[in-house]
């Protein structure tokens, strides 16, 4: 599909028919939402790749549901911008399929939520008629904001066909810091310390535990200039004087150093070590699928628990689970648990779930940060939603989707 248009004929066929459809992007979730569960059709976005105009005064993008995350970003590096999110599944993802999960990333703790970003949508519902909503105002307050009931929807309430979405300038000074903690205690006030003396140019706080270095190490030889710690995070900052961060930085790096936070560590300022750093974060999962079968989970929490779930989990499973490991957006109280063993077990499983689920709701947490629930994790929404919510979500679906042919078995538990 390739112009708007052209999506709404096989969705009126379908919906005539009664043929269930379902959209699919770059098709690089983890919780099954862009996968077929049985018979249905695929409506794949990727010939949607089109540009539809971008405004260099006000930063506002237009474009269709096809475009891959990283040309965009390429793209906008061109005009002196960039997206406001960058994931590590850029190079295949699309940004329609971004919006419909929500997707979060590294550049959230910057630039805040697609909720925030995402200006105007282009969608088609169900009887394939089209909704348009694609506006390009950062102020507009007449009547419901009906583009966010599709963010985050995961093609069940209707398929995006276009995105507005403001962009921020590109920065013209980044510098990268990677450090090593001695306990999660002392990452967590070294988050505190640098969000306190770095300010409006700290752009991302990553964590990892040494299991994880490890794994990236062995798996895919990657060398950390970093060893022997506990706890690794990762520290960008993204201003436009490169004299007033780097003396922004030094003097947090000088008081983390002193005061005991961080042992180790190291700087890059120069765009081939920045790469080769943030490698260290972005290939874990990449690592991850070298050690055996992988049971994912994408977990929020209030910061100050974050880890308590892995240490928790790995007393749980003990020698069942090979390795037991976390990473994540710490400045976002996103955790990514991830779990390996040899091959799948299903009492492995048994034993990892409810029991996650119900730890995270313990503590009035999310079961899903960014992924989405799909059609893996739609049965444990009431560990994050109250009955009532979902109950109105229906209300929702059955309105907006009346033969339930959009995304089927998907994001709402079955029999809804």
């Amino acid at each position: 599909m390739h112009k708007t248009s052209e999506t709404f004929f096989p969705f009126r066929y379908c919906y005539e028919r009664n043929l269930a459809v379902n959209p699919q992007g770059g098709n690089t979730g983890l919780v099954g939402g862009s996968v077929p569960v049985f018979d249905e059709i695929i409506l794949s976005t990727v010939l949607m790749n089109r540009i539809i105009s971008f405004d260099k005064v006000s930063g506002i993008l237009v474009c269709q549901a096809g475009c891959v995350l990283e040309k965009l970003n390429e793209y906008l590096e061109e005009q002196g911008f960039i997206m406001p999110l960058d994931l590590g599944a850029k190079g295949s993802c699309h940004i329609g399929g971004n919006v419909a999960t929500n997707a979060g990333g590294l550049r959230l703790l910057r630039y805040g939520s697609l909720r925030g970003t995402v200006l105007g949508l282009e969608v088609v519902l169900g009887d394939g008629s089209a909704l348009d909503c694609l506006a390009s105002l950062r102020k507009d307050n007449t009547g419901y904001d009906l583009k966010q009931l599709f963010i985050g929807s995961e093609g069940t309430l209707g398929v995006v066909t276009a995105v507005s979405i403001l962009c921020p300038q590109k920065p013209k000074a980044v510098n990268l810091a990677f450090l090593g903690c001695q306990s999660f205690a002392k990452v967590l006030e070294t988050f505190t310390t640098c969000r306190a003396m770095l300010g409006e140019i700290l752009s991302a706080y990553e964590f990892m535990d040494e299991k994880c270095m490890e794994l990236v190490e062995r798996h895919l030889k990657l060398s950390s200039p970093v060893t022997g710690s506990p706890f690794y995070v990762l520290i960008e900052t993204s201003g436009s004087n490169s004299t007033h961060d780097e003396e922004k930085l030094n003097n947090f790096l000088e008081r983390a150093m002193t005061s005991g936070l961080v042992t180790d560590g190291t700087v890059a300022t120069d765009d081939k070590k920045i790469k080769a750093l943030w490698s260290l974060r972005e290939r874990i999962t990449e690592a991850l699928t070298h050690d055996g079968c992988v049971y994912k989970y994408d977990i929020s929490l209030p910061v100050g628990k974050l880890y308590d779930l892995v240490t928790d989990t790995r007393a749980r499973l003990g020698r069942s689970a090979k390795n037991v490991v976390g990473y994540g957006h710490l400045g976002d109280g996103n955790l990514h648990l991830n779990i390996t063993a040899e091959s799948y077990s299903h009492s492995l499983l048994d034993a990892i779930e409810p029991f996650v689920y119900e730890w995270t709701a313990r503590y009035n947490g999310s079961i899903s940060a960014e992924h989405g629930l799909g059609f893996k994790k739609k049965q444990f929404i009431q560990y994050s939603k109250a009955s009532e919510a979902v109950f109105l979500m229906q209300r929702f679906k059955a309105m907006l989707d009346p033969k339930g042919i959009l995304n089927p078995y998907k994001t709402l538990p079955s029999g809804s």
